[in-house]
């Protein structure tokens, strides 16, 4: 009978490490695909500068593509990450990213007060990730 009962304990000891290992997998994969929101929250923030109020084709599609897919993989990261957390680093990434590609694309003042903002911004998103 301790036999019995010391292969259940294994068993269970191993289903726990294994629901453990793959709730980190599926953790990392969450702040990947939020990674990517951001990144795409970035590129339709730019992308609202090139469609000359909605009036080009190309840029108006591409930026409304850029839409669709950061809401897309938003919602999926927040399935295993909590909605305060992930709404506040993806905001963070696209406001970080944004103002960086407008200073480098769009000619933006790049000034010290606004770089130092820029990295209040990274701070806080950095205590996010570390603390969810």
């Amino acid at each position: 009978m301790d036999a019995i009962a010391d292969d259940c304990g294994i068993l269970q000891d191993a289903t726990v490490a294994g629901t453990a290992s793959l709730l980190n997998k599926e953790s990392r994969m969450a702040w990947f695909l939020l990674f990517l929101a951001g990144l795409f929250e970035c590129g339709w923030a730019i992308g609202l500068k090139y469609t000359d109020g909605f009036t080009r084709t190309m840029p108006t599609t591409l930026t409304l593509i850029s839409m669709v897919v950061s809401i897309v993989l938003l919602g999926l990261a927040v399935k295993h990450l909590p909605i305060g957390t992930a709404y506040a680093v993806w905001t963070g990434i696209g406001t970080v990213g944004t103002v960086l590609l407008g200073i480098w694309l769009l000619g933006d003042e790049a000034s010290v007060s606004r770089l130092a903002c820029i990295t209040l911004i990274v701070g806080g998103i950095a205590g996010l990730k570390l603390t969810a």
